[in-house]
């Protein structure tokens, strides 16, 4: 089949990539940012354009017979990138999928919709209340996608946990960077409670699925995550415990710290965001139930491997992004002043 993968620049682009090219699928991949992964230079077609202007949207759609759409604005980017990307570009892609009779669409959507939850886990039926301008776009994107679906068109939503794994960085990167120079690690909160995560190799397993089963029984709305977690400070210890150097995962005052961190976001000195360090503290795990049964999803990943797998990547091509920075996956994000605090742990 011809897959087209928007944002196939990105970390779960070029993993999505990866993954069909090895089933011997024909890509096109269209992002904003330059393609420049030399294992796939010349193995798929690499179209720079953005999802907000039609007719990059519509060269990248010829023949196509299903589109995976994982191009976002990450929360980051101004409100103003996020709305114009995340809703704007995702109306402009189904469109166009739609008029070329695209067989299905898979949107990544993200379990930011659920926004700050009183309970867990939570269920894909739950009530949606996105917190910050992208899960607010999120959720209006899977609104756009609905819509669509009451076309006739085949529309999947996938609702990924946080994910990770070889290539990740943002802001991943900033606790690799303190357990790879020897110091702790602060957590918001006591560490105690369950904060599930994703690797990256199991989502792209779920949305094969999606591709590729049955559209009557794909064409619904699926949570994704790990099925093994325990709480965070255990998790995130595993790495530190790897690293070898003696070093703890220390619980921090959530108010305070909370308050602090909202502060520094203001003044533009922390890479911090509110939906970080409002739910760090807090249980934050969803069922899998559906996919499980549904979709015969079975993630071979817990959090520690996840974890582990990501950072062990990080320390081996430290050499190659150590003196980059920027507000994608792709790539560390500035610490700010997070870089003072590091001297205490």
């Amino acid at each position: 089949m011809k897959f087209l993968i928007t944002g196939g620049s990105g970390f779960l682009g070029i993993n999505l990539i990866r993954h069909l090219h090895s089933r011997g699928h024909e890509i096109v991949s269209l992002d904003i940012v330059e393609f420049d992964y030399p294992d796939m230079n010349g193995k798929i077609t690499a179209i720079k354009g953005d999802t907000r202007n039609v007719e990059d949207v519509e060269k990248s759609m010829q023949g196509v017979d299903i589109v995976i759409h994982t191009a976002a604005a990450l929360p980051l980017y101004t409100e103003e990138e996020i709305f114009s990307t995340d809703i704007d570009g995702t109306k402009n892609v189904l469109e166009s999928a739609y008029k070329h009779k695209v067989k299905r669409f898979i949107q990544i959507s993200s379990t930011a919709v659920y926004g700050i939850p009183d309970h867990h886990p939570l269920f894909e039926n739950d009530k949606l209340d996105g917190v910050g301008p992208y899960g607010k776009a999120k959720i209006q994107a899977e609104e756009e996608c609905i819509a669509y679906r009451k076309k006739g068109m085949c529309v999947p939503i996938i609702r990924p946990k946080s994910f990770i794994g070889p290539e990740r960085l943002g802001v991943f990167a900033l606790f690799y960077d303190w357990a790879k120079d020897g110091h702790g690690f602060p957590m918001i909160g006591s560490g105690n409670n369950r904060y599930q995560l994703l690797d990256v190799e199991d989502l792209c397993d779920a949305t094969y699925l999606c591709a590729t089963l049955d559209e009557k029984i794909v064409n619904d709305t699926f949570n994704i995550g790990a099925k093994e977690f325990t709480t965070m400070k255990e998790d995130y210890q595993a790495v530190l415990d790897y690293a070898g150097k003696g070093k703890k995962i220390h619980g921090l005052p959530a108010t305070p710290i909370i308050w602090t961190l909202k502060l520094l976001e203001a003044l533009k000195l922390s890479p911090l965001y509110k939906w970080v360090y409002e739910t760090a503290s807090k249980d934050s795990f969803v069922s899998i139930e559906r996919a499980e049964k549904v979709l015969g999803y079975k993630p071979k990943y817990s959090n520690k491997d996840a974890l582990l797998r990501n950072y062990k990547w990080y320390l081996e091509h430290y050499n190659e992004f150590k003196d980059l920075s920027g507000v994608s996956h792709r790539v560390p994000w500035k610490q700010g002043i997070l870089k003072i605090a590091k001297m205490f742990f």
